[in-house]
């Protein structure tokens, strides 16, 4: 029994963390991929940004980090577009929607993170009622 509940733990262990990989500082291999770089508000290079990417034709999400100089490679990827995100500590760059990639076709992508100052920020009106509600 004890050999069935470990054996579901690795196996479940596996699964999860089969998709997050780090990235390779070399340049992109051949084949269908996105590569890039991850820039902080300053223009500076972000190290071990998670970097998310989603099928727009909704194959699973990967996820991959960033090397130390900010760069990565998402390999593997079939032939759709994507959209990929970059986030570290709290910040987050725009979503870059709909990159369209062809079987063996590589694209790369420059993220910015934004500073928390160029998050929204404001007030929503609203109406006030002046009747009661009923009951």
């Amino acid at each position: 029994m004890k050999r069935i509940v470990l054996l579901a733990v690795f196996l479940t262990v596996g699964i999860v963390f089969v998709p997050s990989v780090h990235a390779q500082s070399q340049p992109a291999k051949p084949g269908t991929n996105i590569s890039g770089v991850v820039l902080d508000a300053n223009g500076k290079p972000v190290a071990n940004a998670a970097i998310s990417c989603e099928s727009s034709g909704g194959l699973r999400p990967r996820a991959v980090h960033a090397d130390s100089k900010g760069h990565f490679v998402i390999t593997g990827l079939k032939q759709d577009s994507y959209d990929i995100r970059a986030s570290s500590n709290g910040a987050y760059s725009d979503w870059e929607k709909n990159i369209p990639l062809r079987k063996g076709q590589s694209k790369s992508v420059t993220l910015r993170l934004l500073n928390g100052n160029d998050a929204l920020t404001g007030t929503i009106p609203t109406k006030a009622k002046t009747t009661p509600a009923a009951n």
